[in-house]
């Protein structure tokens, strides 16, 4: 079998390092997770919801977005990603950017890349704990808020001192 992968590997990737086995490896944990949160939700007799209501979606989607940029670009959170990424520069307002080294640098430097991972805790934390998540993604959309805020304040202040 390793044959089998590191030839399709070899094969796909051509003179690129596209390490196959280890995004194999991410998509496995991935739906281990997704998994086990199934698991817990059947065994705490937790139903999926009919619907998502659009306050929820909307929730979902600013903290998706907020929770994945500072997971991913947050100079403070750099801690997590080190081990598998490598420091290049300031990237924008309080973001870094960094190259990653392997599979895992590429998941966890990529808010695009952790969006799904985000969003699919968010769903299962809707199915467990649905207040409490109601409650991050508040907290988390009011952050993201605040940076456009402050982005736009920032913005009129140096048109201001244009002027």
């Amino acid at each position: 079998m390793t044959e089998i992968l590191d030839k399709t590997e070899r094969a796909y990737g051509g003179d690129h390092d596209r390490p196959l086995g280890k995004y194999a490896g991410i998509l496995g944990a991935y739906g281990g997770t997704v998994a086990v949160a199934s698991a817990v939700a059947a065994l705490a007799r937790r139903r999926v919801p009919d619907h998502i209501g659009v306050m929820d979606l909307l929730l979902m989607a600013a903290c998706t977005h907020k929770v994945s940029r500072l997971l991913a670009k947050d100079p403070v959170t750099s801690p997590i990603r080190a081990p598998f990424t490598r420091y290049e520069g300031e990237s924008g307002p309080s973001e870094v950017q960094e190259a990653p080294r392997g599979a895992v640098g590429e998941l966890i430097a990529c808010p695009f890349c952790l969006a799904q991972w985000v969003a699919t805790g968010y769903a299962a934390g809707l199915v467990l704990a649905p207040k409490a998540t109601r409650l991050v993604g508040a907290t988390m959309t009011a952050v993201a808020i605040s940076d456009w805020l402050q982005l736009a304040y920032t913005k009129l202040m140096k048109s201001a001192e244009a002027s």
